[in-house]
Order: C-alpha cells, then structure tokens, then sequence
C-alpha cells in the first residue's frame, strides 16, 4: 500500500508538472469576432487570418518561445455581449491580448471593460476616430486614410454633389460629420450634400436608391458609402436595378472590400471605387507570399483545438482583404513588442509597441505614439472579378484620430 501510494502521488505529481509546463509553454491570445448575425459576412474572416497568422508565427518559433493558444468567443453581433465577452477573456480566460471587433459600437462597447480591467485590444477595422485609449492599439485606416483621400479623389474627378448613406451607428455618422465640414470648406453647399441612414440589416432599398436617382440626374454626383454588413446587398441589388452605374452615378464605399464580394453582385459594381490600405491586386513579394500561404492554409487549418467542421471556414472563393491584412499585421506588431519588451504584460508591450515597424504585403508601416499606422493609402476601382484596379497610391500616410488636425482647425 505504502508503494502504491509513493506511485500515485509521483505519477500525480508528474501530471501537476506536465501540465504546468504546458501552461507555461504557450501564451492565451483571444479572438473577439461576430461568427453569427448580421457581422459574421465581415468578421468570420478575420478569425481565418488571425488563426493563420498564428499557426504562421507558432511554426517559427512562436512568440518569445511560446506557442499562442487561440481563445475564440462569438459576440454574434450584440453589441452588448461583446463587452460580457472580453471581460470573459480578461477574467476567466487570462488571455495576454485580444484581437477583434468590427463595428465601433462594438469597440465602444469593450473600451471601458479594457481599461478597467487593463486588457490590450488591436482593432483591425476602419473608424472615425475621436477617440485615443492607451488600452487600444488601432491598425486600421483613420478618416484621413480613407474618407478624406476618397472625397479629394471624387473632388479632382468634377463632383459636386454627394449623397452620404451609411449604417445607423456612431462610424458612419461621426464620419459623415467630418465629412460635411470638409466638403463645406471646400466650397460644397448644404443643398448638395444629402445625409442618410438605415439600420442594420435593412433590405428595402427602392426609396431611398429612387432619391438617388433624382439627386444624381442633373449629373456630377456620387454616393459616399459607409453601409456595414449585408446590407450592402439589397442596396447595391437595387442600385443597379434602377440602371444607376459608375458611369452615371459612382459610389465609393468604405466597408465593402474583397471579402465582402464574395457575397455581392460583383459585376453589377464594375467601376465602383474603394479606399484602404491593401489591395489582394498589390504585387509585391510580400503580398504574392501572404496571398498563396492564407489560400492554401484555408484548404486545411492546422490549429490545434479547432474543430473546423463547425469554425465556418470555407476554402471555395477565399481571398484576402484590407482588414484581414491589418489583423494580420497586428499580430506581428504584437509579437515584435512583446520580444522586445521580454514580457507579456501590458504596460511593457504598450511602451514597447511605440516606433514598431512590419513589413508588409502593402508596404512598412510604423506605429505612432497616437497608437495609429503610418501607412500607405489606395484608391481601387471594382472589377467584374471582385477585385480592385489601384487607380491612386497616397504612401506614408499617418493615421491621425482627431478631425481637428487635419481639419485645420
């Protein structure tokens, strides 16, 4: 009996350590991304990349010698539930960083419990700015990486009106504010420019396309869109229905990339135009290399834990986008700060990530001490493949949250 319990308290022992050293083995990163509801046709994919990008970095080594170990969470596109789910990923799951959120109210929604709780969150996600959190580090493009450049553009093209329809929620219309100011200061008159929303999910479109139609008919006149989610089918459905075009009436949406084609009437878009900071038609070694590895990865993920008969990831038509690139980068950032810093903790990597630069598929990118990217900027024009034309390069653009800088106010 005294063996026997000698045995088991040594073979007990050597479970405690095993699994202790498994634990110290790998660092918990969670995944904070809406797989249902009216979202997942946008955030689903940046779980694929941000799993990718995790197997890519595990594979050389991982991260100052660690293995990430993915914590994914659905907030299915309730904006309240992702503030419940990041504090499950702070409190319960420990993870060391988050990435996530699409929508900003959904990054609103999670501010407060990541500076309560001091979390360290990357969003990925184009945003009207306002806002500076040490607890968010926001890789996306800010209104004068995208918005702005896009109205200078249709400006220079002769348009002089623009009817601005978007999602009803604080991105679309803190940007459009923006927006209105600047066309105002250059000399666009209120009874020119026409402000919209419609909720998300909204799928009766043939009023408000019938009012573009009219505001567009005495020509030189275009739609600004910040529409979110799949809504954008039954408006651009519409939009072509009612025989409105590039040609007579072009649209350039900021939330509408090569992810979002895939489940759009791409040839009804033709000429149509975008704004971001990586294109899939970018042709640099970098992108040829992270383009080839994601579509091979997602013909069979390797991640280990993740059952992917139920994950949602679908090899057919897959393509790579701006938000999944900057997820992507993100992670790396991350990476890179953390080995500098020679810590997981917050307050160093925070310190550490300042003056980081990644090379990536779309050009260097710095971060700034406003937590923005230094990046660079394209103008693409819609194909009948879903895929965009670069029509105009802006490189080196510093991403700047606050309207009043580069409003000259």
């Amino acid at each position: 009996m005294k063996s026997f319990k000698q045995s088991f308290l040594a073979l007990a022992a050597g479970v405690v350590m095993t699994l202790t050293t498994h634990a110290a083995e790998t660092v918990k990163v969670g995944i904070l991304h809406s797989l249902s509801g009216t979202m997942a046709i946008s955030e689903t994919s940046l779980k694929d990349v941000l799993l990718f990008t995790f197997d890519e970095i595990n594979k050389s080594g991982g991260v100052a010698g660690k293995m990430i170990e993915p914590v994914i969470v659905d907030p299915a596109s309730n904006w309240p539930l992702f503030a419940e789910k990041a504090e499950q990923l702070l409190a319960k799951d420990k993870v060391s960083v988050v990435f996530g959120c699409w929508t900003s109210v959904s990054r609103k929604s999670v501010l407060p419990v990541f500076e309560r709780m001091n979390g360290l969150l990357f969003y990925p996600v184009q945003y009207e700015g306002e806002e500076l959190s040490k607890n968010i580090f926001y890789t996306a493009e800010a209104v004068n990486q995208q918005a702005i450049p896009s109205v200078d553009y249709m400006l220079a093209e002769g348009k002089k009106k623009f009817y601005l329809l978007g999602s009803d929620y604080v991105y679309p219309r803190t940007t459009n504010k923006i927006l209105k100011q600047y066309l105002k200061s250059k000399g666009i008159p209120d009874e020119d420019i026409v402000e919209i929303y419609t909720p998300f999910g909204h799928t009766d479109y043939q009023t408000i396309v019938a009012a573009i139609k009219k505001f567009a008919s005495a020509g030189k006149a275009c739609v600004i869109s910040t529409l979110n989610g799949d809504t954008n089918v039954p408006f651009f459905k519409e939009f072509a229905n009612a025989g409105l075009t590039s040609e007579n009436c072009p649209v350039v949406s900021f939330s509408i990339s090569e992810d979002e084609f895939r489940g759009l009437p791409a040839k009804d878009l033709v000429g149509h135009l975008g704004c971001w900071t990586y294109f899939m038609s970018i042709k640099s070694p970098e992108n040829t290399k992270f383009v080839k590895d994601f579509l091979g990865w997602v013909k069979a993920p390797k991640v280990s834990g993740i059952d992917y008969t139920v994950s949602g990831v679908d090899p057919k038509g897959r393509v790579t986008c701006s938000p999944m690139n900057l997820s992507r980068m993100g992670v790396y950032l991350w990476k890179q700060a953390v080995e500098k810093a020679g810590s997981f903790e917050v307050d160093k990597v925070r310190t550490a990530l300042i003056g980081q630069k990644f090379k990536g598929p779309a050009g260097e990118v710095t971060m700034q001490e406003n937590h923005h990217l230094v990046n660079n900027a394209f103008i693409g024009e819609t194909l009948a493949s879903g895929q965009f034309k670069i029509i105009k390069t802006l490189n080196g653009v510093a991403g700047e949250p606050f309207s009043e800088k580069f409003l000259g106010k």
